[in-house]
């Protein structure tokens, strides 16, 4: 494939790298940007949730992959999902990078990765004349990803899943809903909790959590639900403030007013956001979408069957052809 063999040309030559800051409304973003010798178009790629943010290793690789094929990246640093936090901030956030990038080249994506896919989809829809949109392991439904989280369920239409739940993701969680706790006190106590339990999943946080009032009780009950009706009540028992932040958070009511192909992958053994999302994402869009699931997306270490090495070499043919169509010369639509 054309756009994967400057990957491993070593002749191309690496970027220029500097740190920029971006205005968004009365804050700034520090970004890094990423320019190629000769560009052509340019990404906004939108990081996860990560304490590294826009300096995680494997973004900054991908940064330098899509700058060596002659794109103009810029990779700002989200404090909130740098924090395990969302607070709808990120979409104005990312509306300004946008804004900003477009000033730079008339041929613009955007790429959001797990948690900050979601705001990139929401800035996205409200941005014409884009040549891509990307969301790698994003979700649809910020609801569906809490009952997720906290009872390993997920759905998509008549088929029912149901894993493990990876319990530290649920400290993962409370970090995530610490800007939905109405009462300052309460919100910093959860979020203290958060923190304790991130940094030490077997700490004693009893004492706080008896100290809480009911904004802080509502978020940690959610947190701590191991039953998927009770969560899904839970949720609609949530501030109505708070409900209508979760839905502004959630992609799939906007998606289809993207005008730009909408390129999805997800590992289909994600623990943080089931890849039925995914696939919901590619529903809502129609036509325009291209969603592929990485069965090996989680998997390390040698193989341990010809089937495993089937899986594998299946997988990476699929993520390679679609990152070989972000690659290719984009068109707007």
């Amino acid at each position: 494939m054309p756009a994967i063999d400057g990957w491993i040309a070593r002749w191309s030559a690496a970027p220029t790298i500097e740190e920029i800051i971006v205005r968004a409304g009365a804050t700034t973003l520090r970004a890094d940007l990423y320019r190629p010798e000769n560009p052509r178009a340019a990404v906004l790629v939108v990081h996860g949730l990560s304490p590294a943010g826009n300096r995680h290793p494997e973004l900054v690789r991908l940064a330098r992959l899509f700058a060596r094929h002659g794109y103009v990246v810029m990779a700002p640093h989200f404090d909130g999902l740098a924090s395990f936090r969302l607070s709808g901030r990120e979409i104005d956030e990312i509306r300004a990078a946008l804004a900003d990038l477009r000033r730079r080249s008339a041929t613009v994506a955007v790429a959001g990765f797990s948690f900050g896919a979601g705001p990139a989809l929401v800035a996205a829809a409200d941005t014409d004349g884009l040549a891509w949109v990307g969301s790698f392991g994003g979700y649809a439904d910020l609801g569906n990803v809490i009952v997720y989280l906290t009872t390993g369920a997920h759905t998509f239409h008549d088929l029912r899943h149901t894993g493990r739940v990876e319990e530290y993701n649920r400290w993962k969680l409370a970090a995530l809903l610490t800007p939905f706790v109405d009462d300052e006190h309460d919100r910093e106590r959860v979020a203290n909790i958060a923190s304790r339990r991130l940094a030490n999943p077997s700490d004693d946080t009893d004492t706080l959590a008896a100290q809480l009032g009911p904004s802080g009780r509502a978020v940690m009950s959610l947190v701590l639900s191991r039953r998927e009706d009770q969560t899904r009540e839970l949720l609609d028992r949530l501030a109505p403030a708070a409900r209508a932040e979760l839905a502004r958070l959630s992609p799939a009511a906007v998606v289809p007013r993207l005008r730009a192909r909408l390129l999805v992958a997800h590992g289909a053994d994600d623990d943080s956001i089931p890849f039925t999302e995914s696939l919901r994402l590619a529903e809502v869009a129609g036509p325009r979408a291209r969603v592929v699931i990485l069965e090996t997306f989680h998997h390390t270490g040698p193989a341990r069957s010809w089937r495993a090495l089937h899986r594998r070499a299946a997988d990476a043919a699929a993520l390679l052809q679609l990152l070989d169509e972000m690659l290719r010369t984009p068109r707007r639509p």
